[in-house]
């Protein structure tokens, strides 16, 4: 059983790992020195807090005990290297991690405590790292994700992105990246996986359900996008669509908890501030006239939203956008969206047909794809094909409310009344 102490940790966890991890990585300029020193002070928050009580600031206490650890590897790192002039550079940083310690320890959290956590993302995404492991970096260190999660976001073995991640931090701290944010030139060329990294955490969150504050994370981090660079419309486009995707958290259950699919859902239950935030957002991205992946998810998203005013969803405005998401960016969820709009607009053949041609291997353990296929087998009369696409779809779910509604949705065995 847990007690407070331990729910107060875990939510300290929950809250502070990535700006504690960058801030201290922003300051020692390596990763898995940051990420130990908070994983350390996590564990004796554990230790401790039973015994002594919650701290009246635990976010302070957490980066105190992080910092008392950066130290240590700080000053275990000088003595290996030996050297007198080393020795001394250290001790003076060393002398300044402490004074900045005792300082911070009586000052609020969030006052004292500048996020780091975009210049980390944007460190993540410089050009010495490979390109393949720059989104999945960003997604551990800054946003705490674990090998097995970020794998299988990515469609990647956990024991294989649990060593291309252990390189690109080596890589990091040899290369001898500035932890700082890059010259305005250099941004547009790692926006796009910062972009992604920031969608991934989104997504990871809302599979995660309620109760998890990583998908607000994600919005937090594209407003601080937004802030720093207005002009980059992918940014405003990526802010777009998670608002409008958050806007609808709360009516995706009814009152007994079954899940409720988005062509069901009351548009009483969305958060209409949201989705006025979103629309203005995706407005003042296509003032700018760079149109991209992400305006265009977030233009399919509006069409939706833009339900609550008339009453019915244009489908056929949705596969329009699907068209061209799929054939101008593509990507395994843009073709299988395409496929789910094509049987919404009466053409379940057709969807199956763009189904067909994903390698079946990308989509073995694909749950969105063989929901959308048993969608499209019902739909073209398929049924006992249908029920088992439904079965496998249920199977690879990991909401149980979702896995009971794509069962229920099975048809009919032959016989049965």
């Amino acid at each position: 059983m847990t007690t407070p102490e331990h729910r107060a940790a875990s939510q300290a966890a929950r809250e502070s790992y990535g700006r504690l991890v960058a801030w201290l990585a922003s300051r020692c300029g390596d990763i898995p020195l940051a990420e130990d020193a908070v994983a350390d002070a996590l564990e004796a928050a554990l230790r401790q807090w039973p015994e002594s009580g919650v701290p009246a600031n635990p976010e302070a206490w957490l980066l105190t005990a992080a910092r008392r650890r950066v130290i240590d590897g700080q000053r275990r790192r000088a003595t290996r290297r030996a050297g007198e002039p080393v020795l001394t550079q250290q001790a003076d940083e060393v002398a300044a991690l402490r004074r900045e310690a005792q300082e911070a320890a009586a000052v609020p959290f969030r006052e004292h405590l500048p996020d780091r956590r975009l210049e980390l993302l944007f460190v993540c995404a410089h050009p010495a790292i490979p390109a393949d492991v720059r989104t999945p970096l960003m997604l551990q260190t800054v946003l705490g994700l674990n090998a097995e999660r970020i794998g299988s976001a990515l469609l990647v073995k956990p024991a294989t992105m649990g060593q291309r991640l252990v390189r690109a931090k080596k890589r990091v701290r040899e290369a001898g990246i500035p932890f700082e944010r890059p010259a305005p030139e250099e941004l547009p060329e790692r926006l796009g996986y910062v972009l992604d990294a920031i969608y991934a955490a989104y997504g990871t969150g809302w599979e995660m359900g309620e109760g998890t504050g990583l998908a607000w994370e994600a919005i937090w981090l594209a407003r601080l996008v937004v802030a720093l660079l207005p002009d980059a419309a992918e940014g405003l486009g990526l802010y777009a669509l998670m608002l409008h995707c958050e806007a609808r958290r709360g009516a995706r259950r009814d009152e007994t908890g079954a899940f409720v699919p988005l062509e069901a859902q009351a548009t009483t239950a969305w958060d209409h501030e949201l989705i006025l935030e979103a629309e203005k957002a995706l407005w003042l991205a296509s003032k700018r006239r760079t149109p991209g992946p992400y305006q265009l998810e977030a233009s399919i998203q509006s069409i939706h939203a833009h339900r609550a005013r008339s009453g019915v969803t244009d489908w056929a405005g949705v596969e329009r956008l699907y068209a061209v998401l799929a054939r101008e960016y593509p990507s395994l969820g843009a073709t299988v969206g395409w496929a789910a709009s094509r049987g919404r607009v009466g053409q379940p053949r057709e969807g199956l047909a763009l189904l067909a041609s994903i390698p079946a291997a990308r989509v073995a353990r694909h749950q969105p794809y063989w929901a959308v296929r048993a969608f499209l087998l019902g739909a073209a009369g398929e049924l006992a094909e249908a029920r088992g696409a439904y079965e496998r779809a249920a199977g690879l779910a990991t909401d149980e409310a979702v896995r009971r509604w794509l069962l229920a949705q099975r048809p009919a065995e032959s016989g049965e009344g």
